[in-house]
């Protein structure tokens, strides 16, 4: 094996982890103006300078100049450099300051930092090869995770999702029953439940402070037939639903097989499983991209460790990938599974009890 350095290589690699650097940096700061409100206030005035920013946010000018320096250095911002100004671009506004657009990636950006803000527990559990429970983590995580989640399904799981499954929509029109399994902030059930009010819905987690954010998030939006449980998913209560969910959920559980039987147990006989999980290939090799580095790296810090910690620990990983999720349901009862639909950043597997 040669050890003779390949300039050209190194200078190209060191460009890349130069720019990943600057890119881990501006996701922090992409964050702190999330936070502050200078995205929003920034499109709101419109071509401005950092001092008139600064004077409309009350923030120290200093820190708003450096922070939309760095932001211009990156391409979330434009410099004008005849005035020294700055604005949005439409499409920085949408990323950076439209809360609740699929496209905006200030719910990544905090999921993000919630990882560095434990760093320390990630290092130790990495080192051990043990597992880290899902309540282990900052809070900022769960905040987090549904804040990235949720423009998704509020984009696709009604006009989409549900249509393709195999005769799903009709029931939850007439009245169904219905279980969603891992639904941490209960996002996904309260959309459903809003939208099939004939219908009756329960969202299960074992995460405890998700659940009453949840129950809180029901209250909020005035809905009345939904219930949140505090349980894990091999042992949710009830029988005869018509339709069971779990959205972005499967990977991080520990016996993922023995919570698919349970759901396949749990289910009529004509019932459907629906399964959203991140879109990837059946390989490494399919998905060494920019999306697949970054479900890799939440993998390693959140989501496997927290399989690692339940029962079984089997590991699935962000990018188990259709094969594998297939022999996991094949596994658990379900003989038929098949792709319904898929978003640039999703799956969407229905399986069938018979």
């Amino acid at each position: 094996m040669s050890t003779q350095i390949d300039e050209v290589k190194l200078e190209a690699l060191g460009g890349k982890v130069l720019g990943d650097v600057a890119g881990a940096m501006g996701v922090l700061l992409a964050y702190i103006g999330d936070q502050a409100g200078v995205y929003a206030a920034l499109e709101a005035a419109g071509r401005c300078s950092a001092d008139a920013l600064a004077s409309r946010l009350g923030l120290n000018p200093k820190y708003v100049h450096e922070w939309l320096s760095s932001n211009a250095a990156n391409g979330y911002v434009t410099h004008h450099p005849e005035t020294g100004e700055f604005s949005l671009t439409p499409e920085q506004a949408l990323l950076f300051a439209h809360e609740g657009d699929p496209a905006c990636m200030q719910g990544f950006f905090q999921a993000v930092v919630a990882q560095f803000e434990t760093h320390q527990k990630a290092v130790e559990t990495f080192r051990s090869g043990k597992g880290r429970s899902w309540g282990d983590h900052s809070a900022c995580t769960f905040c987090g995770t549904d804040r990235f989640f949720r423009p998704g399904y509020e984009a696709n799981l009604l006009s989409s999702w549900i249509p393709a499954l195999d005769g799903v929509e009709s029931k939850l029109k007439a009245g169904a029953k219905v279980a969603d399994i891992g639904c941490g902030h209960g996002s996904s059930t309260i959309l459903m439940a809003k939208a099939f009010p004939s219908s009756v819905f329960h969202g299960f987690d074992f995460h405890a402070p998700s659940i009453e954010e949840a129950r809180k998030k029901a209250r909020d939006a005035g809905v009345s037939n939904v219930e949140f449980f505090v349980t894990s998913a091999k042992d949710y209560p009830g029988t005869d639903y018509d339709l069971a969910c779990i959205f972005d959920a499967l990977h991080d559980m520990g016996d993922p097989v023995g919570a698919a039987a349970h759901i396949r147990a749990t289910l009529k006989p004509d019932g459907a499983f629906m399964l959203v999980e991140p879109l990837a290939g059946d390989t490494v090799a399919d998905n060494l991209h920019a999306l697949g580095a970054c479900y890799y790296a939440f993998s390693t810090v959140l989501c496997t460790p927290t399989s690692l910690a339940q029962e079984v620990g089997l590991g699935l990983g962000t990018q188990a990938g259709q094969r594998r999720l297939t022999q996991v349901l094949n596994q658990a009862g379900f003989p038929t599974v098949r792709r319904a639909a898929e978003t640039a950043t999703n799956m969407v597997l229905e399986a069938r009890p018979h």
